[in-house]
């Protein structure tokens, strides 16, 4: 018995229960589906971090209080796009961060991979005002004009404020595009004055948008960024840094800013003396380092979880076709009466459920493909070829595998018992 008559029992058998088939097929469907989709969702995931992270620009570094030593832990990442903390209450301890240790930073020959460090305070979640149009600002900071170029925030019109204004605490704003849209419209901020908690501040500046917002993130472009004066006048008061962001030479040089910064600050707040120190100072690299990490387990748990639901398709095939097999008993004698061979019964099934799981597969690649054309909880998915190739293997595998007990089964009747069977 050829493969072509081969395959053509299996079609006619397959044929005989359309509904059945059908059924059996939508299993191996969801699961091929539902891996490509996962996996693309959780790559999509870590996509998206790594773009917060890289607005950072690679030439810079934060430092931050340590959550460990002796300055306490005061916010996050909010270079990075991530939020800070608000402070209420004091907030000077004894080895803060401070304006001196930024300026320590660029004014010390210690130093020479730094080209800047600017401090910074930010106020989270504050609402600004202007004309009865209200908004809430993720991140109002409060930092000095080398901020901007370290963080990679770049102007879509108007003036950045000048290293004057922030000596003199002048109450100017420059407002992140979301932040914009949603106090002015199609109205021109700038000159404009907002009322934020009361306080009131003129606009002079509305950055580019990072096109990278998303419902499922905190959205990089709610942000405000004034002068640090004027901003621990009014909002925070004055006391510790949140954040230092330092800007490096060039990417080159970012370990040995690294370095050159720990020391100079580890002498500043006496390290040397306590072995533990109240800062620590990351880089774009050692932050991506730890999120690749991160998002891969996640992504790896997506897919297995996924995986599950092809090994029920597979249980469902290894049902379906012990049903087809003793359904077809009676046929199963006939055939082997009249010479048909072991091997080309147990050929027939075998081919029966892997033309089920391959035709299940390739549905659910196409369904799989298609579902990740669409935003999925605020995160856009990327397809992961790999996942698309394996998840394929995978269901074509389970059709070998599953229909194989069922298959070895009917190759085993006797032909004088097939034949009595009813």
């Amino acid at each position: 018995m050829n493969p072509a008559e081969v395959l053509r029992f299996a079609l006619r058998g397959l044929a005989a229960n359309k509904l059945r088939s059908a059924l059996t097929t939508l299993g191996i469907l969801i699961g091929v589906a539902s891996v490509i989709v996962l996996v693309a969702v959780g790559n999509g995931s870590s996509e998206q971090i790594k773009k917060s992270i890289q607005r950072l620009g690679a030439d810079s570094l934060t430092v931050t209080p340590s959550t460990t030593g002796r300055g306490g832990f005061r916010g996050g990442f909010g270079g990075f796009g991530g939020s800070t903390q608000q402070q209420s209450g004091p907030r000077t301890q004894a080895h803060d961060l401070t304006v001196a240790d930024a300026t320590a930073l660029t004014g010390s020959g210690d130093t020479p991979s730094v080209k800047s460090a600017s401090p910074v305070v930010t106020s989270q979640s504050v609402t600004a005002g202007y004309e009865g149009t209200s908004a809430t600002i993720s991140q109002f900071v409060g930092t000095t004009p080398t901020y901007f170029a370290a963080a990679n925030k770049t102007l879509a019109s108007g003036a950045l404020f000048s290293a004057s204004d922030e000596a003199a605490g002048v109450k100017s704003v420059v407002l992140g595009s979301s932040v914009a849209s949603d106090l002015f419209g199609r109205v021109d901020p700038l000159g404009k004055k907002v009322d934020v908690n009361g306080i009131r501040f003129t606009v002079v500046g509305v950055l580019k948008a990072t096109g990278s917002s998303s419902s499922s993130f905190s959205d990089p472009d709610s942000i405000a960024v004034a002068p640090l004066t004027a901003v621990q006048q009014s909002l925070t008061g004055y006391g510790g840094l949140d954040q230092i962001i330092v800007q490096a030479t060039g990417t080159d040089a970012v370990d040995s800013a690294q370095a050159e910064i720990t020391a100079l600050l580890g002498q500043r707040h006496g390290v040397a003396d306590s072995g533990t120190a109240d800062f620590t100072v990351s880089s774009q690299a050692s932050v991506q380092s730890a999120v690749s990490d991160s998002t891969k387990t996640f992504t790896v748990l997506l897919g297995a979880v996924a995986a599950i639901s092809l090994l029920v398709g597979g249980i469902g095939i290894t049902n379906i076709m012990l049903v087809t097999v003793t359904e077809r008993t009676r046929e199963i004698g006939i055939r082997k009466a009249i010479g048909a061979p072991r091997g080309a019964i147990l050929a027939q099934f075998v081919v029966e459920a892997t033309v089920l799981s391959l035709i299940g597969g390739l549905l659910g690649v196409a369904a799989g493909v298609a579902g990740s054309l669409f935003t999925i909880a605020g995160v856009k998915p990327v397809l992961v070829p790999s996942s698309i190739v394996v998840a394929l293997a995978v269901s074509v595998a389970i059709g070998l595998f599953f229909g194989g007990f069922p298959a070895g089964r009917a190759a085993r009747l006797r032909p004088i018992e097939a034949l009595r069977h009813e």
